[in-house]
């Protein structure tokens, strides 16, 4: 007799999504209108969404009430119910206007996304840190609460009790007379945004103790940055025998790692790997990783990783050097690896290409290609290459007097009221953490004054 087959869960269907490209002519994009498209149909298949069409229109600027001309609504209206979509999903940051007339629009069968709404799903979705989620969730509400509407009312909200009692959001309580509900959660979602940055700010203070006790060991740190996917942490994993997850998808990585990594010669490195930058990355997540992005703005050297297999790379690092200046960090050497040589038809075109970024070597992190050399280039940038510098310190910050005249090449010094001038040359590496001093001419040092840096004393 046979067994009766056990019949299998099957995996549910995904929901169904039309994208939608705008070109604004007053607002040029760093990928072509179709390579930023291609970039959010990835987006789209890592949120999970089953892409089935797209449509595109060149405006001079965005309709004021649809973001979209009125006949390409009723187009996409029109491409949507033919496809069976159920997510229309823009190319852009919609503004609370735009996208709630173009939900009225599409209603009941199609809602709507735009690009920021899709990046917040996907890192909802890739944050498994405690930490990662506090971040994600202050972006989720901080882009949410002024598109709240009375349709997206009662948000967690609990059941209230009897004799006409109204029920509860988020642990606020009862409404007052005349308080609407759209109200309360408004209020319920103010206070949540409140918490979650004194919670984050806690994580802010451990991270800087952290790096404080870094540079005290005075081991330098290597912040690992790119674009997403451009295999940041296959790298570290190769370099530092570590465990950081890894796929080939967008943003698989959120939290940052650090790894202890030998470099020839004996000496070591801290290396961070980062979460991945993308082109008009949302400025709410920017604000919401704070913490996390200041390991990269604290670091003494950046490894930019460059995936020189993608046929958009150019712009790709011109947007991960955007997003640096942006944070802070634009003043941190950097050392590019155009990674991924493994698959190209002609690996000796990567190594062509590296003419075209200064301080740059080819590599492939899967076979371990060209790290020697990645390595070397590392060592020399970090202990070899010295700056000429001059800088006014307060005597209250002995420890960066003691790392200049230890690490450095001092030429001049001279004692001041209040401090001390130093005068001579030191490893690039620690350029950043003398950035709140750099002298200017016959300027006093303040013996009163504080450092930017101050977990460092």
């Amino acid at each position: 007799m046979m067994a009766k087959k056990i019949p299998q869960p099957t995996t549910p269907p995904r929901e169904r999504a039309f994208l939608v490209g705008v070109d604004i002519h007053t607002a040029p994009s760093l990928l072509a209108p179709e390579d930023s498209l291609m970039e959010l149909a990835l987006l789209s298949d890592t949120a999970g969404l089953e892409v089935v069409g797209e449509l595109t229109q060149k405006l001079s600027h965005p309709n004021p009430v649809t973001y979209i001309g009125s006949g390409k609504v009723e187009e996409l209206r029109a491409l949507a119910e033919e496809t069976l979509a159920q997510v229309a999903v823009f190319d852009a940051e919609l503004n609370p206007r735009h996208q709630r007339e173009l939900e009225i629009a599409l209603a009941p069968h199609v809602r709507v996304l735009d690009r920021t709404a899709l990046i917040l799903d996907i890192f909802a979705q890739h944050a498994h840190t405690s930490e990662g989620m506090l971040q994600v969730q202050l972006a989720q509400y901080e882009y949410f609460l002024p598109r709240l509407t009375g349709q997206w009312t009662h948000l967690a909200r609990q059941s209230g009790g009897g004799g006409g009692r109204a029920g509860s959001v988020g642990g606020v309580g009862l409404r007052g007379p005349g308080e609407t509900q759209l109200e309360v959660d408004r209020r319920a979602i103010r206070k949540r945004i409140t918490h979650l940055k004194d919670e984050l700010e806690k994580v802010r203070g451990h991270r800087q103790s952290s790096r404080a006790q870094r540079k005290r060991s005075r081991i330098p740190t290597v912040a690992i940055v790119g674009y997403t996917n451009a295999g940041k942490s296959t790298l570290l994993n190769r370099l530092a025998h570590a465990d950081v997850f890894v796929a080939d998808q967008l943003f698989a990585t959120l939290d940052p790692t650090t790894r202890r990594v030998n470099l020839p010669g004996g000496q070591t490195a801290l290396f961070t790997d980062t979460v991945g930058f993308i082109q008009k990355l949302p400025t709410t997540l920017v604000a919401a990783f704070r913490a996390t992005l200041e390991e990269v703005a604290e670091a003494d050297l950046l490894l930019h990783m460059v995936d020189i297999s993608h046929p958009n790379a150019m712009n790709q690092a011109e947007a991960v050097a955007v997003t640096l200046a942006e944070i802070g960090a634009g003043h941190i050497p950097v050392v590019t690896a155009l990674n991924k040589i493994d698959r190209l038809s002609d690996p000796a075109a990567a190594r062509q290409a590296v003419k075209a970024y200064p301080q740059s070597t080819a590599i492939s992190a899967i076979t371990g290609d060209g790290l020697p050399e990645l390595l070397e280039m590392l060592r020399t940038a970090l202990f070899e290459n010295f700056t000429p510098v001059q800088v006014r310190l307060p005597y209250q910050q002995g420890q960066l007097i003691s790392l200049f005249h230890e690490a450095g090449q001092v030429e001049r010094v001279e004692h001041q009221r209040g401090g001390v001038l130093l005068k001579g040359r030191i490893p690039g590496r620690l350029l950043a953490r003398y950035q709140g001093w750099l002298a200017q001419p016959n300027a006093p040092v303040a013996a009163n004054q504080s450092s930017p840096e101050e977990e460092i004393e």
